[in-house]
């Protein structure tokens, strides 16, 4: 892993639904590191306030503990929500990721800066950035080198890949499931482990997060 200057923006978001296209951010968290995964810079959270023209779904609330009343009371308007987002993920060699981020943190991430006029897929690529999610090093960790982590099983015997479960039989503190910045706490750790446990297989499936490598 060989870069100038290159971080890591580790990052998640808790959200008023499970659509990214219909359900909004209502909570984002930040955490940069160095390549070597060492904190370097302060963690970093936001609350974003409820639109007036939407219901949030129940049981978010629930999981969360975000209700709309503290969204009002915490949070920024949206617009300035998505700027300070976008401003922090397209600083020049950031790769951006997270725990299943791909399908979803990333999915939030450009329907919400669409949504407020920036460019949805700029800060992915533009200035040496990239994006990057640790759930398929984690499986592919499983699949190919198991040694050196513990892997949870669900009831009927296959791996569960939650972050909560990994961080558990693990030993990573994660007391706080589905609070941003918890979370973003625990995918740091969880990839300590995965780098010191496997380092070559880390450091390959990085490398191969752009598609121009993949082409090579």
């Amino acid at each position: 892993m060989t870069s100038n200057n290159a971080t890591f923006l580790f990052h998640d978001y808790e959200t008023w639904g499970v659509d990214p296209r219909f359900d909004f951010p209502c909570q984002f968290a930040a955490i940069r590191t160095d390549e070597n995964l060492e904190i370097i810079g302060k963690p970093i959270s936001y609350y974003c306030q409820i639109p007036n023209d939407y219901l949030p779904h129940p049981e978010a609330c629930l999981v969360t503990g975000i209700t709309p009343q503290q969204s009002l009371r915490d949070g920024l308007i949206e617009a300035e929500f998505a700027a300070k987002i976008n401003r922090l993920m397209s600083q020049a060699n950031t790769c951006t990721l997270g725990y299943n981020s791909i399908k979803f943190d990333d999915e939030v991430s450009r329907h919400l800066f669409y949504r407020n006029f920036f460019d949805p897929y700029a800060r992915e690529y533009s200035n040496q950035n990239s994006r990057w999610d640790l759930i398929d090093l984690a499986r592919a960790c499983y699949a190919l080198r198991p040694d050196g982590l513990v892997w949870p099983k669900k009831d009927n015997g296959t791996p569960s890949f939650k972050l909560e479960e990994l961080s558990k039989a693990n030993g990573i503190e994660h007391q706080d499931a589905h609070d941003a910045i918890s979370d973003v706490k625990a995918t740091i750790e969880f990839a300590k482990r995965l780098k010191e446990a496997q380092p070559k297989l880390f450091d390959y499936y990085y490398d191969l997060r752009k598609k121009q490598r993949l082409t090579r």
